[in-house]
């Protein structure tokens, strides 16, 4: 605080407490004449006090609660107590409902590996047909054009083989791919297809552990929608603007390119 070394925090702590001597009071009052930062500081800790002053003063007035006085106590003193046997009793219980109602709570509320692997699959094939698939100058990081290169390039980005399949004979071509990043900063990647109507179709592929298995699902947010699943250690979602009747057929030809678990 930059105060002279004669004056302390015990010393304005006692003004303010009205513990000073008449010539130490004297002192302090002085020095925060000449410090007006610091008798303000003392003002605000004063008006502290006198309220926390009547708030006490406000509760002693309050009657006592009966579980308080000697009735209540001598009252409480004749209850019945629970004996040992029934406290460990009572326990026992608790724990035994406890544990049942965890397991049964954990095997109708906690999905498995496979739900949530299934779920991070969706979302990403919704959101990114969303983002990518309405880009009309830049969907794609290498045009379908350069399909070898896409193959060998998403091929080992993704450490396995990556071909797009051909949907020719369906009425769509490959407009390209790209790479996505995945929440735990894997690489997935991202095919788009269109027909001469400008309709688009992507496909995600994102690698997934072995021991993963989906069978095909419908995915749909709002407009958009499509097929999921995973199998073989890859996660695979068609998703298009389209009905679904018109987007079996593309699916039914992706499974056959990647398969799917049955």
């Amino acid at each position: 605080m930059n105060e002279p070394p004669d004056i302390g925090e015990d010393d304005l702590h006692a003004h303010i407490d009205n513990q000073l001597p008449a010539p130490r009071c004297q002192a302090v009052q002085d020095y925060l004449a000449r410090h007006p930062e610091e008798a303000r500081r003392v003002a605000a800790y004063r008006r502290q006090k006198e309220a926390m002053r009547e708030a006490l003063t406000a509760a002693l007035a309050e009657p006592l609660p009966p579980r308080l006085t000697i009735a209540g106590i001598l009252a409480e003193r004749r209850r019945p107590k629970w004996t040992p046997w029934l406290v460990a009793a009572s326990i026992v219980l608790a724990l035994g409902v406890g544990a049942a109602g965890g397991v049964l709570v954990r095997s109708l509320e906690t999905p498995d590996r496979n739900q949530n692997a299934m779920a991070l699959l969706e979302q990403e094939a919704l959101a990114s047909h969303q983002v990518y698939a309405a880009d009309k100058r830049h969907p794609v990081e290498v045009p379908g054009t350069e399909a070898p290169h896409l193959t060998e390039w998403l091929s080992n980005r993704l450490n396995r083989t990556v071909a797009p399949p051909d949907l020719s004979a369906l009425g769509y071509h490959l407009i390209g791919g790209r790479l996505l990043a995945t929440e735990r900063g894997g690489a997935a990647a991202l095919l788009m297809y269109a027909n001469d109507n400008g309709e688009r179709i992507t496909v995600l592929l994102r690698p997934m552990a072995q021991d993963l298995h989906a069978p095909v699902a419908n995915i749909r947010k709002d407009q958009v929608g499509g097929q999921a699943w995973i199998a073989k250690g890859l996660g695979v979602a068609v998703v298009a603007d389209l009905p679904e009747a018109d987007l079996s057929p593309v699916s039914a030809d992706i499974i056959r390119a990647f398969g799917a678990s049955g």
